[in-house]
């Protein structure tokens, strides 16, 4: 096993242990989806635009709730994660209100090998870049997958905000690409009771490497926009200013928490 499948096979384990703690917690309010509550956030399903008769390809789905939301808005879609605990978790919620929703159990790195289509769309958001180590592997990805008039819609944190220690007290990583980061975390950002402890890899990427990367990769890109707030209260310290809108307590406004955008196949 080389370093990388180690590194993937750690985050694999990590995340198949906070599947179960994720579901149960108030954090997703898997009860409330499960009576048809919405789990997309304004700032994508603005991105999204109508997606009726769509085919989306959702990478990093974690257990679903995000692609059956795609799917009870009329898109055909096929959501994608390595765990899987969360995968069966997603095709049990799926099966329960009786979608035919897809799931892929795989690194999405290796998608090619299992899936053999073109999306009109491929969906991606809050907290997934950092759990991979190669942003021009992943440009080339979405690329892969997209029709000739196909887009990518991508809600991520910014980068701002891993550059900073837990308590935002302070700079403690790199912003720009450096070696892994290597952290055990206690609990989990849904449930920070949660009695695991898991041991897990990421990357910082800044925004260059991001936007560089697609437009390597043949991209255009269609809008880009940073945001002051994030839609969940997934870090610590954080306070709801208004409905659905968190801010660090400490520092407000004051740094960017999230960006979004829209990018198309230039040609294909």
């Amino acid at each position: 096993m080389n370093e990388l499948t180690a590194y993937f096979e750690k985050n694999k384990k990590a995340w198949n242990s906070m599947t179960p703690y994720h579901i149960a917690s108030e954090f997703y309010n898997q009860k409330e989806f499960l009576n048809g509550k919405q789990s997309l956030n304004q700032i994508e399903l603005e991105l999204l635009g109508d997606v009726r008769g769509k085919k989306i390809l959702h990478l990093q789905c974690h257990f679903g709730q995000d692609t059956i939301s795609l799917h009870r808005l009329g898109a055909h879609v096929t959501g994608v994660d390595f765990s899987d605990e969360a995968i069966d978790a997603a095709r049990a919620t799926a099966k329960q209100l009786h979608l035919n929703t897809d799931f892929i159990c795989a690194n999405i790195f290796d998608l090619p090998e299992v899936l053999n289509e073109k999306f009109d769309i491929v969906f991606t958001s809050y907290g997934v870049l950092g759990w991979l180590p190669d942003m021009k592997k992943w440009a080339e990805l979405v690329a892969h997958f997209l029709k000739p008039s196909g887009r990518l819609v991508l809600v991520e944190f910014h980068p701002v905000i891993w550059m900073l220690d837990n308590n935002f007290e302070k700079i403690a990583y790199d912003y720009f690409v450096s070696n892994p980061i290597i952290e055990t975390m206690e609990g989990t950002y849904a449930n920070r009771q949660a009695p695991i402890s898991n041991e897990n890899v990421s990357w910082n990427h800044g925004l260059a490497e991001v936007l560089d990367n697609l437009l390597q990769a043949n991209f255009h890109i269609d809008s880009f926009e940073e945001f002051d707030y994030s839609p969940y209260p997934c870090f610590h310290g954080m306070v709801e200013e208004v409905p659905l809108k968190f801010r660090i307590g400490h520092i407000k406004h004051r740094i960017p928490m999230i960006y979004s955008l829209s990018a198309s196949l230039s040609n294909k």
